[in-house]
């Protein structure tokens, strides 16, 4: 046997070799399982803490940017008319969220955690400067103090009203936007302290949240099932509410959203449970997307979150008491937050009945502006970009007793909107695509091998055609020389 057979020989062998390990092992799957075991196996070491490093201290920015409503025509609004008002800020705040007290529990299948939340203002992602600039909006106290006495007496409700008004007390009030947002000494409350102690003497739309944490949380590690990773078990020890008026609208469902479990697919509905919501939302696939050259799904909370119970009955449990329930877009929280008869919305009444986007007049809702959505990587589960926003309404209307009502419409009535925002850092987004490159190059070895199967096999045909064309070119030759 000739070199040139022995060549020929090799490389077939070789390249058969080649072509039924890879397509076995592409049929197989066997590497792309072996990365998906990989990465729900890395959840589960719940014993090596430093893995969770990035969950207690997330590293990409989050900020809050803070818009409010200035009510520019007041006393036409009390006079009946429609309310005028003009955005302003964005107010920034840098806000930091570590994980504080985090304790495994149940071996290892659980963790206990407080997440502390602390604002600091930045100056120069700010339209202006908050301890200077003028609010005119609803005070919100004097809501509060009428809604707690509407089902008192007549005559009751008219000394209270006589009383607020004695001490210059309006519907309206005027304040900078640091006061409203963090807190001032209320006339009002300081007069009902004066007889309630219990009753904080302050308001502030974030008075004492700088610094504080939202509860109590305990979460799963997917130490059982990778898919629970992340998803809340207990809130303040419970496993579900009593503010709602069904056992399903009390579930507290999924993540705090900060984390979700990997492998994620287009066709699943994702939960987040919002303690400043009361409750649980969902959200579904909207569409593929790319940040920081990395490639993600971003989900949305679809129109039937909000949707009225007459167009989506799953709804009807968040209508307390039963059969009280408002509009298509707006949700009543005033059940978990007593006071104000307060109402939350998408900002601007995005994707709200038009009848409440219209009662008010300067209020113009779009998708870029005023969607809340979350980029999530899909293999790991991370969220590579968020974006939640939130509107605070409250309902004001005419209240028998209350002279300075008697003529307003009923009106749920735009207060301030929150844009909370996070993006990967570039270098957590160059260790992500560093990662996912290595996870691609794994996943698609088989491949690589078949690749190589075929370019052997195309050797092989160049080969055998060579050695062919050299053969029957020196018959001639040969057959010369044997006519001698």
């Amino acid at each position: 046997m000739t070199r040139r057979s022995c060549a020929i020989y090799a490389t077939g062998i070789v390249c058969a070799h080649l072509l039924i390990v890879g397509i076995a092992l592409v049929v197989a799957q066997v590497f792309q399982t072996m990365i998906h075991s990989r990465l729900k196996k890395e959840i589960t070491l719940t014993e090596k803490s430093q893995m969770f490093e990035g969950w207690k201290n997330p590293p990409p920015p989050v900020y809050m940017e803070y818009y409010f409503f200035n009510v520019t025509n007041v006393e036409v609004f009390l006079a009946g008319g429609k309310a005028v008002v003009k955005q302003i800020g964005p107010y920034t705040y840098r806000e930091y969220r570590p994980r504080e007290n985090v304790t495994f529990l149940e071996n290892g299948t659980k963790v206990y955690a407080l997440n502390p939340k602390t604002f600091v203002f930045v100056p120069e992602k700010s339209a202006g400067d908050p301890e200077v600039d003028i609010l005119r909006t609803v005070n919100i106290p004097y809501v509060a103090v009428m809604n707690e006495l509407d089902s008192y007496s007549f005559f009751l409700k008219t000394l209270v009203s006589m009383y607020m008004n004695g001490l210059g007390i309006e519907l309206f009030m005027t304040r900078t936007v640091h006061e409203v947002l963090w807190g001032f000494k209320d006339p009002l409350l300081s007069k009902i302290h004066s007889m309630k102690p219990e009753v904080d003497e302050y308001f502030g739309l974030m008075w004492k949240k700088n610094g504080t944490h939202e509860g109590e949380f305990v979460f799963h590690t997917g130490e059982e099932n990778y898919l629970d990773y992340g998803k809340i078990d207990t809130w303040n020890g419970l496993r579900e509410m009593s503010w709602w008026s069904s056992n399903q609208s009390n579930m507290i469902n999924g993540t705090d959203g900060a984390v979700f479990h990997p492998l994620i697919n287009r066709n699943e509905l994702l939960y987040i449970f919002a303690a400043d919501l009361c409750r649980s939302i969902h959200l579904a696939y909207v569409e593929d997307v790319e940040v920081k050259g990395i490639q993600a799904y971003r989900f949305a909370p679809p129109s039937d979150v909000l949707m009225s119970p007459k167009d989506n009955p799953t709804n009807e449990g968040f209508c307390v008491p039963a059969g009280d329930c408002l509009g298509t877009g707006v949700l009543k929280v005033s059940v978990c937050r007593e006071g104000a008869p307060i109402v939350v919305s998408f900002p601007h009444f995005y994707q709200a009945d038009p009848k409440y986007i219209n009662a008010v007049e300067g209020l113009s809702p779009n998708k870029e502006e005023h969607e809340t959505y979350l980029d999530l990587q899909p293999t790991t589960g991370v969220p590579i970009r968020a974006c939640k926003r939130a509107q605070l309404n409250i309902i004001l209307k005419r209240v028998q007793g209350f002279p300075k009502t008697k003529f307003i419409n009923e009106t749920i009535f735009p207060i301030m909107f929150v844009n909370e925002t996070a993006t990967i850092d570039d270098e957590s987004a160059s260790q992500m695509r560093t990662m996912l490159l290595i996870v691609t190059l794994v996943s698609n070895f088989p491949l690589l091998i078949v690749g190589m199967g075929i370019i052997l096999l195309l050797v092989l045909v160049i080969l055998f055609c060579r050695n062919r064309q050299r053969t029957v070119g020196s018959a001639p030759v040969m057959w010369t020389e044997l006519s001698y």
